[in-house]
């Protein structure tokens, strides 16, 4: 069987456990849009008038920061889900807080992390109204990836992938949340879609080529 090097967010895991402070922040840098963009999908449209997201982020990866001890996994999967559970967590904690202001619409909220391994995967589907899904990503060690790339999209691409593939709404949903019409919508959504996939298609090519 061939052995693979570990990957850099691994490297620099191991590297912040022994104590190396310049990779302990490398290692949160680089899961930063990770973290942003699950905390975007988490807190629904109800909640983003109430909470920013980044503060979202910044609490969780504190958190992190400080439990850094607690983490006894040594994976990138369990190292992924353990932030996730911190965000949760954060997440829960935040919904509480502004529950009794505004009714709770469980429709805009969406679980990430479902508590078992195989539906704890941050998936973009190229979905159609036929259900004929395409992942573009398959494995959890492509999530930080696929989350880069989702940040580098414009910002209207990044918010109709979110409520639409993360929040799972449906279209007539997401042209409210948008104020756009669905066929606008639906026609935004492809665009990012395309996109997406052009850009983790190019990724993909440079890491084999990099091999």
């Amino acid at each position: 069987m061939e052995n693979h090097p570990p990957s850099e967010m691994i490297v620099l895991l191991n590297l912040a456990r022994s104590g190396d402070q310049e990779a302990q922040d490398r290692l949160f840098e680089l899961c930063r849009n990770y973290i942003s963009i699950i905390a975007r999908a988490q807190i629904g449209t109800w909640l983003q008038t109430k909470v920013d997201a980044s503060d979202l982020v910044q609490q969780t990866l504190l958190d992190a920061h400080r439990g850094m001890n607690d983490f006894r996994g040594a994976s990138e999967g369990e190292w992924l889900g353990w932030l996730r559970q911190i965000l949760n967590n954060n997440t829960t904690d935040y919904i509480r807080k502004y529950r009794g202001a505004e009714k709770r619409d469980i429709r805009r909220e969406v679980s990430i992390d479902q508590g078992t391994p195989d539906n704890s995967e941050m998936k973009i589907q190229l979905q159609s109204d036929c259900d004929t899904p395409s992942q573009i990503i398959q494995q959890r060690e492509q999530e930080v990836r696929m989350a880069n790339a989702i940040s580098t999209l414009a910002p209207d691409y990044q918010q109709v992938i979110i409520l639409r593939n993360l929040q799972r709404l449906s279209f007539n949903e997401v042209a409210q949340d948008m104020d756009r019409s669905r066929s606008a919508v639906q026609m935004l959504w492809m665009r990012a879609l395309k996109q997406l996939k052009e850009i983790m298609d190019v990724e993909q090519e440079t890491i084999k080529d990099n091999e």
